[in-house]
């Protein structure tokens, strides 16, 4: 399961007026990964189909166009695959055309209704800062020939101090209504020579003026009665414009149905263009496949195409690959872990695929920080009731509720009370010590086995300096190695010992002397880069190896946060209020704690895993398929 699938370069020589049968029989075989690089051939140069491509491009964005009137499913069912030939093509493009055209009408009429209705929305806003001014909001506008008016609003604070100064500059000022904190007024006088002093009282108070829509020119209650009965015109039009557009609809959906099939059919030649090459009547396409795959893709062509032609695969050489696809754990339990892995990254061609060594380490990490029968079977079940919205994560919730019930099970756990069940093998509780020796056990089996997969990466891709030398290589690996045997003699009170000793000065002799011959810097640049990164090894590898005492931190976390909502509902004297407090009390458990050992336990795995053996640099293997549906339409008028 850890080794990567193995992956073939092929190179496929066709007709050029098979190309649509080629592609269409590479998109069933969900098996191809189209190589973009240009072929070694120079007189394979040119690019075939861009009449195509573009007729598909047209019509693919007429029935988006189409989509937002017209609901159509989001898959379309595909009786039977056939190729789909340029002038069938071109016919479909021009009917989607034609529809739009009459489409675009609707869609005309529904914009217009709902600008207006939004700018009777925008009316209306307005209008409820004049609710209480029963008066000509006409009046309100701007200044007469003799009247300097302003209507806006200021902090309540403000008000009384703005009227005093508002009288001297022979102004009048009406608060007419409060909200908050802040008072709507209108500031109202003749017209004169204070006019500059009463700008700046204005500006001082914090006032701020109220625009007021030149559409609004009458009374405020007999501007919302217009305007109510304006939206309620809109409304109806808008019902009758749907039934219309309902009754077309229903007279061109069956069609729209085999137009968006057609284009499903016609996608794959579309999709493989930029990998395409010709010289005349002769058409090239290279890609990758997997190994296992390449007689079925040879025998589907040979089913497929009219004419001749030619299928060549190599194993990819060493140049190449960065270039070629990795392909991704498609077990269905092992999913929902993949999904996790794609977060940090692809593995490149010929890493290991880390995805089922990621589930089962998780699992176990999760179930030691979390191990409880009752809290798991929580999380299982909200797990698969939740298996509708959550589809791809769903069985990820499933499998670590049953990890933590399996390892509740060994503890004696059931929502915290070690009473009910008998411990299978310990409880964290009650021998602590042996929690903590385990959880550094496991810390040092993980890291060497880290250490472990990513030696052998680099001896997969021919990187054998890097295997030795590089960061978490065999020279490092053989340091950890030493440093931990030299550490258990000196618990043991027998001293770190001479071989220990040796080991370890020596590693660490040859980590610096590589480090120090790529370096160009001047000699005490170098003198200091050599002995702090010396020193960073010693300190990560004691880090790392301390960091896994975590584990048996998070499941004593675990037994005593149980406890003490235990204790909290033995305190509570009426029955109800016990019952109440332990189902609160375990579900702040599983939501709170579930969630932060979660992110510990993927901590671990990327800090102290992944950095060992995963580059995450590599690109996921997409075969070329048909799909069951285009693009999201976006949001219909009908839908």
């Amino acid at each position: 399961m850890l080794k990567p699938v193995p992956m073939r370069h092929v190179r496929l020589l066709a007709l050029t007026e098979d190309l649509p049968r080629a592609s269409l029989a590479l998109a069933q075989a969900e098996s191809f990964h189209a190589d973009t690089r240009p072929p070694e051939e120079q007189r394979l140069d040119h690019l075939p189909g861009r009449t195509y491509r573009e007729q598909f491009q047209q019509a693919r964005s007429r029935l988006d166009k189409i989509g937002k009137l017209i609901p159509l499913p989001a898959g379309a069912e595909i009786p039977e695959a056939r190729v789909i030939q340029e002038p069938e093509l071109a016919r479909a493009n021009a009917w989607l055309g034609k529809i739009w055209g009459e489409g675009s009408h609707y869609e005309e009429q529904f914009r217009r209704l709902d600008d207006e209705e939004r700018l009777i929305k925008e009316q209306q806003a307005a209008l409820g800062n004049f609710a209480n001014l029963n008066i000509d909001l006409g009046m309100l506008r701007g200044p007469t020939r003799f009247l300097s008016v302003e209507a806006g609003i200021v902090p309540r604070e403000n008000v009384r101090q703005l009227e005093g100064a508002a009288g001297l500059a022979r102004h009048l000022l009406l608060t007419y209504l409060v909200r908050g904190e802040q008072a709507h007024v209108v500031v109202a006088g003749l017209k004169g020579g204070a006019d500059g002093e009463l700008a700046a009282v204005l500006r001082a108070a914090g006032f701020q003026r109220l625009p007021i829509p030149p559409e609004l020119t009458s009374e405020p209650d007999e501007l919302r009665e217009e305007l109510a009965r304006r939206r309620s015109e809109i409304t109806v039009e808008r019902t009758a414009l749907q039934a219309r557009l309902s009754e077309w609809a229903s007279t061109v959906r069956s069609q729209l149905q085999d137009a968006q099939a057609l284009l499903l059919l016609a996608e794959p030649l579309v999709t493989l263009d930029p990998s395409i090459r010709s010289a005349g009547d002769l058409a090239y396409l290279a890609g990758w496949v997997p190994a296992r795959s390449v007689e079925g893709l040879q025998r589907q062509l040979g089913e497929a195409l009219a004419g001749p032609f030619a299928l060549e695969s190599r194993v990819p050489r060493r140049e190449e690959r960065p270039l070629v696809p990795s392909v991704t754990a498609r077990s269905r339990l092992l999913r929902p872990f993949a999904t996790l892995i794609k977060q940090y990254g692809i593995p490149q061609y010929g890493e290991i695929d880390p995805t089922p060594l990621f589930a089962i380490t998780f699992l176990l990490m999760f179930g030691m920080m979390f191990g409880d029968i009752g809290h798991g079977g929580v999380i299982a079940l909200a797990a698969f009731l939740a298996h509708r919205r959550l589809p791809r994560l769903y069985l990820f919730g499933i499998l670590a509720g049953i990890s933590s019930m399996g390892f509740g099970i060994l503890f004696g756990s059931v929502f915290g009370s070690e009473q009910l069940l008998p411990a299978l093998w310990m409880s964290p509780l009650h021998d602590p010590i042996l929690m903590l020796e385990v959880a550094l056990g496991w810390g040092i089996g993980f890291i060497v086995l880290a250490c472990l997969l990513g030696i052998y990466n680099r001896v997969a891709t021919r990187d054998f300096v890097g295997a030795l030398f590089a960061h978490h290589g065999a020279v490092n690996l053989l340091f950890y190695l030493a440093l931990l045997a030299g550490g258990y003699q000196l618990a043991r009170g027998d001293g770190f010992g001479v071989i220990p000793s040796l080991v370890v000065t020596l590693s660490l002799l040859g980590l610096a002397v590589f480090e120090w011959q790529h370096l160009s810097a001047p000699v005490g640049e170098r003198l200091l880069i050599v002995s702090i990164q010396t020193l960073e090894t010693v300190i990560v590898y004691l880090s790392n190896t301390l960091s896994f005492l975590r584990v048996s931190a998070f499941s004593l976390n675990h037994v005593a946060l149980s406890l003490a909502v235990l204790t909290l509902a033995e305190g509570v004297g009426a029955a109800w209020g016990h019952w109440i407090t332990l189902a609160v009390g375990n579900l702040f458990i599983v939501v709170l704690e579930g969630g932060i050992v979660i992110i510990q336990v993927m901590r671990l795995e990327y800090y102290e895993g992944f950095s060992r053996y995963f580059s995450g640099d590599g690109h996921e293997f997409k075969p070329l398929r048909l799909r069951q549906s285009l693009r999201d339409a976006g949001q219909s008028y009908l839908g």
